[in-house]
Parts: structure tokens; C-alpha cells; sequence
């Protein structure tokens, strides 16, 4: 059954350019958003951790969602992150911020501080009491430092009905099936990993929120669409042509690597705030010949 959503299919977890003074390079912004909006994107998710967000003043943030929501002029539905480890500094946000123009909010677990299960239901009901608008649950342990259970996500699930999904990055493959298996038929899964996006939407997944997207709209969008029509085939194919590139796109760290191709593809400079820094010259050299063989001009 397919489910009737604003968030099937491809959602891009989109990068912010930077130039080389370490100021947020718009125009690069405005070209890559181009290129997503031409290219079959799903919907965008504005200042996910892919963003750099940490790294951005609350200015910075403000100007960025303006400018993407203005240039993307309702096109496309657009998800922004709202995520902190302070339950109050959230719940504060989501009552003095202005929504127009975001159709739902991605809210990460808590991180560093590790909150048990309990502490995680309680968080995620502060939110849903208090957001004017959908929320997204988002599970991504390898960041966090902890897990949210299937059963915390199902009995968050069955309670509020504006959670309307999760974004599961877990890698357990059991427990994302125990989730799409269990929950109710309005919840939906979406695949927080690029690389297992094709055998989640297998499972009953309803698609990605993806970081290669930022580099290859159309070909992982597509990739997508094949895979939700059934289409498995077709689908593996394209899977399979990217396994490696996006196997490479992490080794040196996130968005070090897609940032790494899309200089190479001439759509930014190769520049990222600190802590993270570029990806290292055998990593940069691999994914050049990998884009060699895909026939990607550099």
C-alpha cells in the first residue's frame, strides 16, 4: 500500500556552502538549489546535521531557511530541523518561531547526554504538544550516542498523531522492520542511510533523506521512484552503480565527502568550519576516478 505523503521519495539533506573567508556562500546555494529543483527532488530537509548546522549562528540559520524558502517558492515541501539535547530550549523555539512555510520539523534524539527510553518518550511528547506543525522522529545512534527502541518510536507513533514518521539511521535492519511491521498505516519509515535506502523501500520503507542527493538528484531520486513502484530490477541496478561512492562519502566524515564532489562538479568551493575539515587527497582521488567511470564530467 502506498502511503499518500508529502514524504515519499527522495527528501535531500542539503549542504550550506561556504567561501573561502568562512562565510555562508549563497549564490553556490542558489545554483545547487537549482539543480535539485530541476532534477526530481521530493522535498529538502533545511539545516539536518549534513548542514553543518552546529557550526551556524542563530543569524546565519534564520537567513538560509529565508533564502531557501524563497527560492524554493513552494515547489517542493521543505522539512526543517529542530533538534536539541534541552527539551525546554526546544519546546521555547517551537512556541516563539515562525513556521510559515515549513511543512514539517526533523527532530533528532537527544544526544550526549543519552536520555533512557523514558527520558526520549517524554522529550518527543514535549514537541509533538507543542509544534505548530508535523514531526519527524530521527534515530541516529552513530551520532547520538543512543538508541531510540522500536518500541519507544511504536508507542510514540500510536500516540500523537502529528509524528507522522521517523527517520531511522540505526542500521539495525530488525529493528526497522519491527517498526514498519508494527506501526500504524499513517506512520511513515524513511531511510537515513543512502546505502541500505534500496532494501529498506524493499521492507516497506517510504524513501530517504539523502546526503548524495545533494551531488546526484536525479539518478538517486530515481533510483527511489523505481523502487516504491515495485520496480526492484531496475531499481538494484542504480543501487549497486553507487554502493562505493557512498561508501567513500563518509570515510573522512559528513558532508566532507559529497561536499568533495560537488567542488569537483564545480558547484562550490571545497570548504567546511571547523571541526570538520576536507576529505583527505586519497579520498578526493578515489571518488574522482569513481565519477570517471560513471561518466560524471570534473
Amino acid at each position: 500500500m502506498m502511503i499518500d505523503t508529502k514524504f515519499t521519495g527522495m527528501g535531500v539533506a542539503l549542504i550550506t556552502p561556504f567561501k573561502e573567508d568562512d562565510s555562508v556562500d549563497f549564490e553556490a546555494l542558489s545554483r545547487l538549489l537549482d539543480y535539485q529543483l530541476q532534477n526530481n527532488i521530493d522535498y529538502l530537509v533545511v539545516l539536518g546535521t549534513t548542514a553543518e548546522t552546529p557550526t551556524l549562528s542563530e543569524e546565519e540559520k534564520s537567513e538560509i531557511v529565508q533564502f531557501v524558502k524563497d527560492k524554493v517558492n513552494g515547489r517542493v515541501p521543505i522539512v526543517l530541523g529542530v533538534g536539541s539535547n534541552n527539551t525546554r530550549a526546544i519546546v521555547e523555539k517551537l512556541k516563539k518561531d515562525n513556521f510559515d512555510g515549513i511543512d514539517a520539523i526533523l527532530s533528532v534524539v537527544p544526544y550526549y547526554n543519552k536520555p533512557s527510553q523514558e527520558g526520549m518518550f517524554q522529550h518527543y511528547s514535549a514537541i509533538a504538544e507543542n509544534s505548530p506543525v508535523p514531526v519527524i522522529l530521527y534515530n541516529v545512534p552513530g551520532r547520538t550516542g543512543v538508541n531510540m527502541t522500536a518500541e519507544t518510536t511504536l508507542r510514540l507513533a500510536r500516540k500523537y498523531k502529528n509524528i507522522i514518521g521517523i527517520k531511522e539511521a540505526s542500521g539495525n535492519i530488525v529493528q526497522m522492520n519491527d517498526i514498519i511491521k508494527n506501526k500504524p498505516a499513517d506512520f511513515v519509515v524513511i531511510s537515513g542511510d543512502d546505502g541500505i535506502t534500496y532494501p529498506l523501500i524493499t521492507m516497506g520503507a517510504v524513501g530517504v533523506i539523502s546526503v548524495i542527493g545533494n551531488a546526484f538528484p536525479k539518478e538517486f531520486s530515481q533510483m527511489v521512484r523505481l523502487a516504491l513502484q515495485g520496480d526492484y530490477n531496475s531499481a538494484r541496478i542504480i543501487h549497486h552503480k553507487f554502493t562505493e561512492l557512498i561508501d567513500l562519502l563518509f570515510v573522512d566524515g559528513s558532508p566532507a565527502g559529497v561536499k568533495c564532489i560537488l567542488s569537483i562538479m564545480g558547484y562550490l568551493e571545497n570548504k567546511l568550519r571547523l571541526p570538520l575539515v576536507p576529505t583527505r587527497i586519497t579520498t578526493f582521488e578515489k571518488m574522482r576516478q569513481i565519477l570517471d567511470t560513471l561518466n560524471i564530467k570534473c
